[in-house]
């Protein structure tokens, strides 16, 4: 699996400042622009965090390519829909020469790793067999497993990543979102500091919101997310 950040907004940090203080002021937009040159983001976006006032957010976006994820972990990362998503069609793609998947590692450590990997095989030998004998690619996709790897492009705003963080890197999630949700975390950490300082599972910047589900291991998790 990996990760890359495209492309994000200029300056976030300095656009969400921007259009926090017009909130607040009747200045023109251009005397906002020199208002806003060398404050402290930190201490002004902290503020504004801390009231709730999230909605400033939505104005940084943040671009992902995401690869060698599974068709599992996408049909989950696609439910979040305060985001935009283009992905590589299993209707127009065809998979000749191999299929790239996705082996857990619980399967490997039981030891069943060479055979799910042969089940794979076999899938895809049929898979090939279909479309060779006239059956359109989106009716022989049909037999291919949750296993086969895809890309895809997404892109969401501060607002919506900083939700996406609190559920998706929490320990309950399954694991593969989980490392995708930590390692977007990393990169749009690295482009604005400020912003995503608290971000990550709920008990980063509060109490385990999971109750009885709870990991147990809230100080841990919390040590992991505030040194990323």
């Amino acid at each position: 699996m990996k990760v890359t950040l495209l492309n994000f907004t200029p300056e976030p940090e300095k656009t969400v400042a921007l259009a926090a203080k017009l909130c607040y002021s009747d200045s023109s937009i251009g005397a906002l622009k020199e208002k806003v040159r060398g404050i402290s983001y930190e201490k002004f976006l902290g503020k504004i965090l801390d009231l709730g006032h999230l909605s400033v957010l939505e104005h940084a976006a943040f671009v992902f390519g995401i690869e060698g994820l599974s068709r599992a972990a996408s049909h989950q990362l696609v439910r979040h829909r305060l985001a935009s998503y283009s992905q590589q069609s299993q209707r127009y793609v065809r998979f000749e020469s191999e299929l790239e998947f996705v082996l857990p590692e619980s399967v490997r450590e039981a030891g069943l790793g060479d055979e799910f990997s042969k089940k794979v095989a076999s899938v895809h030998a049929f898979y090939k067999e279909l479309v060779d004998s006239g059956i359109p690619q989106e009716d022989a996709r049909y037999i291919l497993p949750n296993a086969a790897a895809t890309r895809i492009i997404v892109t969401m705003n501060a607002r919506e990543l900083l939700h996406f963080f609190s559920l998706r890197c929490c320990e309950r999630a399954q694991w593969e979102i989980r490392a995708i949700a930590t390692e977007m975390l990393v990169l749009a950490k690295e482009k604005a500091p400020v912003i995503f300082k608290g971000a990550g599972p709920g008990c980063v910047s509060g109490p385990c919101p999971e109750g009885d589900m709870t990991c147990g291991r809230p100080q841990e998790i919390r040590r992991k997310f505030r040194n990323i």
